[in-house]
């Protein structure tokens, strides 16, 4: 008697609203998971990668799906809404349509599996490229900077030199995948091409391996590698440091070391792209009869001429005191923005020449007040 065939939707443990994207998802987790090459000692691992890959076609398929939804199984039994089994596409071709041309050299289908023959044996043996996250000042940001970090990591092993053989110990050619690299295994009518678990693709391996690295030509130590940071970089920006990650397995090529920066806080300055935006407090009576300030810019100090009547909030631009930018495309601007400072402490004398000031004054001086009452009077009566 046939096994009934589960609900598709069931198998791929998504809902029957699900758009392509959340089916290509869940197909990707479990055809990962039950790869016949990730399961060789489980017996059902191919049936379930194949049920999966049946699933898959239906479901991305828009016409396929909404007869599914109409008829269920029976809409791809002989004569079925049009549809025969003929109609399945082999799970292996829909595992490589969905994984393989991603534009990584042998696609994710080799990375995962060492199946086909896209990468070479020191590629797959090759370093791990590796990350480091670090915080530098704002002043670094803008100018550049050389930086040295501190990173621990799988280095090249001193004792052997990366070869992994200790002295005088020559490579052989490895007798489980004769020294192709590869073993064939046969899963029913299916024949997969894996790694040598032995040589790990080399097809050779060390008749003596190195005893301080044992075999792998590559320790764990702690590395220093210095980092020229460019003048204008912005928050979040990759640095690729070559040949900086750890290193391959004997003496394969290392990997590559990516450096993310992250610009700590300042306590003047805010960045806007190459902008710079600052808040500088001013006296009231510079800000009512005009004067030069100081405004402070990552280079030093800039002169300012403040006209007279200046509102507080309003902002002035410093034309090219901002950030270099990245590319070379000239200076960011520095935006200034004046701060009215009103004191808080008044003495006899002030208080009485500031209410002479403020009866002399009346309304005429006081533009912006007028017109804010004008607007607001139905919310005084």
């Amino acid at each position: 008697m046939a096994t009934e065939k589960r609900d598709y939707y069931e198998v791929l443990g998504v809902a029957r609203n699900a758009t392509d994207e959340e089916v290509k998802r869940a197909y990707r987790k479990l055809a990962v998971k039950f790869h016949p090459d990730k399961n060789p000692d489980d017996p059902h691992a191919e049936e379930k990668f194949k049920e999966l890959g049946e699933a898959y076609d239906v479901l991305m398929d828009p016409d396929k799906r909404v007869a599914y939804d109409r008829f269920g199984h029976a809409a791809f039994a002989s004569g079925g809404a049009g549809f025969g089994r003929g109609a399945f596409h082999d799970p292996f071709e829909i595992f490589r349509e969905v994984f393989g041309g991603s534009g990584f050299g042998g696609g994710i289908f080799e990375t995962f599996f060492g199946g086909g023959g896209g990468a070479g044996a020191e590629d797959r043996r090759r370093g791990s490229d590796l990350r480091y996250d670090m915080q530098i000042r704002l002043e670094e940001a803008a100018f550049g900077a050389e930086k040295q970090i501190e990173i621990e990591k799988l280095d090249t092993c001193e004792k052997c030199g990366g070869s992994g053989a200790a002295p005088g110990s020559r490579r052989i050619s490895c007798s489980t995948c004769g020294g192709r690299g590869q073993v064939v295994s046969s899963r029913g009518f299916f024949q997969i091409s894996q790694t040598c678990p032995r040589c790990h693709g080399a097809g050779e391996i060390i008749e003596k391996p190195c005893e301080k690295c044992r075999g792998e030509g590559r320790v764990e130590k702690l590395s220093r590698v210095k980092l020229q940071v460019p003048a204008g970089i912005r928050e979040g920006t990759r640095l690729r440091s070559l040949r900086n990650g750890e290193a391959g397995i004997g003496g394969a090529p290392p990997g590559d070391l990516y450096v993310v920066i992250h610009i700590k806080e300042h306590q003047i300055f805010q960045r806007e792209g190459d902008d710079l935006y600052c808040e500088v407090p001013i006296p009231f009576s510079v800000a009512a009869l005009g004067g030069e300030i100081d405004v402070p810019t990552l280079e030093g100090k800039a002169h300012l001429k403040v006209t007279a009547g200046t509102q507080s909030g309003q902002m002035f631009k410093l034309r090219g005191k901002g950030i270099v930018n990245v590319n070379g495309r000239g200076h960011g601007d520095l935006f200034a923005r004046l701060i009215v400072e009103v004191p808080s402490r008044l003495n006899g004398e002030q208080r009485r020449k500031l209410e002479e000031f403020a009866a002399l004054c009346g309304e005429e001086n006081t533009p912006i007040r007028k017109g804010f009452f004008e607007k607001a009077k139905e919310f005084f009566k």
